[in-house]
């Protein structure tokens, strides 16, 4: 059943509805900043001195010389045995010569483009902007009239067409929610289809074995019109994240992932994930140094497999609650860990990966002040993409409706911010200055009349009426008026346009692959 609602879904017209989007954009009452780029002019706060920077960097070589990193994949240990590692004959153990990995760093590329379908939102990663992503790999989902519920295809597909109308997030990183309704084998195909007729922008594949990764490599291809592997090699249009099995060991498929993606010229986003005091020691120092050692080895990897591949250091280093070892998000330590990465980043010349996280259990002010504090370091730590940014509940366990749109106003706010001060004739005022006067007011000034609708910014979510308008009004919490304010953006969605002829060969190809049982990566 789930599999011919699909391609029925698939099979739908879009007919003039790029137009229609275009028009419900502009009337919509929703308040968004434009699409586009946001260079970030942020000088990146630095909790480290380039010393300290240093001696994390040499620990990390000294990690991976001495201590060494278990790869599980023999086509990775194969790899790394060419190039020069000391692969151990008797288990999965692998050492690697300071002196490989500090060559191996300076054929990785410090910016690249991630193509989507629609040339305008491809992003570039690596020169000055900042790039919002959302929440990924939830397996669950909540909001206000559902309450938390297990990840299935309507809340998938709803979540990615929310993405889809947010202006403030660039490309998706991965499933906003699984949508474990859909068997396991074709999950990815059915998933990928989704992403690339109900969005027109970039998009994620998970490293889960080499069918699921051919497949997303295929699809990448067909949704950017049909290219060939050689522009599919030349223009990365998929990205993968991979994350390390912390501490020092990384399993078969995701090396498999990095090494595919590598070969395609696909980005692979090398992500340890250090909780300190779980999975790295409990003090900052040494957690960074695991993390910086496991992102080397993966950089290490894909550069093997073929140098100047694009890889993005993924920093997820965060502390545990130490009375019950639940993971913390969004504290004093991941802020410092955050920037450091960044420090670390900076010295490799590689596109910084970080995220917008909290441990709350419910979109309440837990949730926003821990959200705040991790978006504003990854802003000041100098981050190319920030993943999580919107919708991200419980450390990762459930996609919330109602968040994704109050961390879309929060990260709105953050943009604004990062806009430049204009100081000209015209910004100065001096003419309003002397009209007014000692004691008057600028209300009425030709100045402020101008420029009343766009001076300031005005938020999405946001309330800014006085008590007594508000509580005539129905005294709605943030909360409740971000559950209208998702249901409207999904009112007034559009499917963006896509060529038929390319929306025909995507249904065939994720038809002839589900039809062959999709994918026994897993079995």
């Amino acid at each position: 059943m789930v599999e011919t609602e699909s391609r029925s879904a698939g099979r739908r017209r879009t007919g003039g509805r790029g137009a229609k989007s275009a028009a419900a954009a502009a009337t919509s009452a929703v308040k968004q900043l434009p699409r586009g780029a946001v260079r970030n002019p942020v000088t990146p706060i630095e909790p480290l001195s380039a010393d300290q920077v240093e001696t994390i960097h040499h620990a990390s070589l000294k990690i991976l010389s001495e201590i060494g990193m278990e790869f599980l994949g023999e086509d990775a240990k194969a790899i790394l045995r060419e190039a020069g590692a000391e692969v151990s004959a008797d288990s999965d153990l692998v050492r690697f010569d300071p002196a490989m990995v500090e060559e191996r760093i300076k054929t990785a590329p410090s910016s690249f483009q991630l193509h989507a379908r629609n040339p305008a939102r491809t992003v570039t990663l690596g020169e000055g902007d900042i790039h919002f992503v959302p929440v990924a790999s939830a397996p669950n989902a909540s909001d206000a009239d559902g309450g938390r519920r297990q990840g299935n295809r309507e809340d998938f597909r709803n979540l990615t067409r929310l993405i889809q109308s947010l202006h403030c997030l660039s490309f998706i990183p991965g499933y906003p929610v699984e949508p474990t309704d859909i068997d396991r084998r074709t999950r990815h195909l059915e998933a990928m289809r989704d992403f690339g007729l109900l969005t027109d922008m970039a998009f994620h594949n998970y490293s889960l074995g080499p069918q699921r990764t051919a497949d997303g490599l295929e699809i990448a291809k067909i949704v950017r019109g049909g290219i060939s592997d050689a522009q599919l090699a030349a223009e990365p249009s998929l990205l993968t994240i991979v994350n390390t099995n912390s501490p020092l060991k990384l399993d078969s498929p995701m090396g498999h992932g990095i090494i595919q993606h590598a070969l395609h010229g696909q980005i692979s986003v090398i992500t340890p994930f250090t909780l300190a005091g779980a999975m790295a020691p409990v003090t900052l120092a040494g957690a960074l140094a695991q993390q910086n050692a496991e992102f080397l080895a993966g950089l290490t990897l894909a550069q093997c497999a073929k140098p100047g591949a694009p890889v993005i250091y993924g920093g997820f280093t965060s502390n545990v609650d130490m009375k019950s070892g639940a993971p913390a998000f969004g504290t004093p330590e991941y802020v410092k860990a955050v920037q450091a990465g960044g420090q670390l980043t900076r010295r490799y010349g590689v596109p910084y990966r970080s995220s917008g996280v909290c441990a709350a259990n419910m979109p309440d002010a837990q949730a926003a002040l821990e959200t705040q504090m991790s978006l504003w370091g990854t802003m000041t730590g100098g981050a190319d993409m920030v993943m999580h940014a919107a919708g991200w509940m419980e450390g990762g366990l459930s996609a919330s409706f109602e968040k994704m749109v109050m961390d879309a106003d929060m990260i709105q706010m953050l943009q604004a911010y990062m806009q430049p001060i204009e100081v000209s004739e015209a910004t100065l005022g001096l003419d309003a200055i002397a009209e007014v006067g000692p004691g008057g007011h600028f209300f009425g000034t030709p100045q402020t009349m101008e420029r009343f609708e766009t001076a300031f910014y005005a938020p999405m979510l946001s309330d800014w009426r006085n008590f007594e308008t508000w509580a005539e009004d129905g005294s709605k919490t943030a909360y409740e008026r971000a559950n209208t304010l998702y249901k409207q953006l999904l009112a007034e969605y559009q499917e963006p346009a896509i060529d038929e002829a390319t929306r025909d060969a995507l249904n065939d190809f994720v038809d002839r692959r589900i039809a062959e049982g999709g994918s026994f990566d897993d079995d």
